[in-house]
């Protein structure tokens, strides 16, 4: 079979006829000439203003990633705020029917657990700790070795160590940014932000614990994760702040319960 070349300098019947294909005319010769002239033109011309900044041969991705986190963080909000008003209207039917003795019953249990489950509020005096970044023009302290990028940022453990320093020192509830934690809760470092049931946070990161301050101030400055983020602190500039609080209400935990896996601790 002819290449598809051969087709076309020998057209169908010119070997028949004793003809050969026609070469191109002088006309279309010229305007290929011209259109190649004024491809290679607009391509200098890209090259140029990509050269001096005004132009990127890559499409910005980060900037696309950033805007789709955005809206699915804005969608996860709004999917939370709806489970919670369905909850609420689950609740308040089943109160309804305070009749029934085994709903009684079953909603006695409920609220009995409810605390635990860390799903109505909570109010009284607290404690609120706020982590930061290093601001940009920070400087490190005499004597500190040149930081490493990542050293002026927080990470997740630091959050953790604060958490779990607030839990030992006897909070009743704790509440990271805008969201109740539960038992469940996990805090998930993605990059420079945070991760926390379905929706991303920047610093400054803000804990709130209700219980006693005192005891809640010493069980965090006892800790030794939290006294090796304070050495960066002194070290390096990261964000710290350390307030009482005569009186705060802590939102009830509003998203889902389910539980994938479970184990009895004795």
């Amino acid at each position: 079979m002819a290449s598809g070349r051969d087709q076309l300098d020998e057209p169908i019947g010119a070997a028949d006829s004793g003809l050969r294909a026609r070469p191109p005319s002088r006309v279309a010769w010229h305007t290929g000439v011209v259109l190649v002239f004024a491809l290679a033109g607009a391509l200098f011309m890209t090259a140029r203003d990509t050269a001096d900044g005004q132009g990127d041969i890559r499409p910005d991705r980060l900037s696309q990633l950033s805007d789709v986190i955005r809206t699915q963080n804005t969608r996860n909000q709004r999917l939370t705020e709806q489970v919670a008003a369905q909850r609420a209207d689950l609740d308040a039917l089943t109160r309804g029917q305070s009749a029934d003795s085994r709903v009684k019953a079953a909603q006695a249990q409920v609220d009995a657990l409810s605390g635990q489950a860390a799903t109505v509020p909570v109010t009284g005096s607290a404690l609120t700790v706020t982590l930061n970044d290093a601001p940009p023009d920070a400087q490190p302290a005499a004597g500190a070795v040149a930081p490493q990028p990542d050293w002026l940022i927080i990470h997740q453990q630091d959050v953790q160590a604060v958490v779990n320093a607030l839990w030992a020192g006897g909070a009743t509830g704790i509440q990271l940014m805008d969201q109740r934690l539960v038992n469940t809760s996990a805090v998930r470092c993605v990059g420079n932000t945070l991760l926390l049931q379905g929706r991303v946070y920047s610093p400054p990161y803000v804990i709130t614990a209700v219980g006693d301050p005192g005891k809640l101030r010493a069980a965090l400055m006892a800790a030794p994760a939290v006294q090796t983020y304070l050495e960066y602190v002194a070290a390096y500039g990261l964000g710290w702040d350390v307030k009482s609080r005569d009186r705060v209400t802590l939102p009830g935990y509003s998203g889902p319960l389910d539980v994938s896996h479970a184990m009895v601790v004795p």
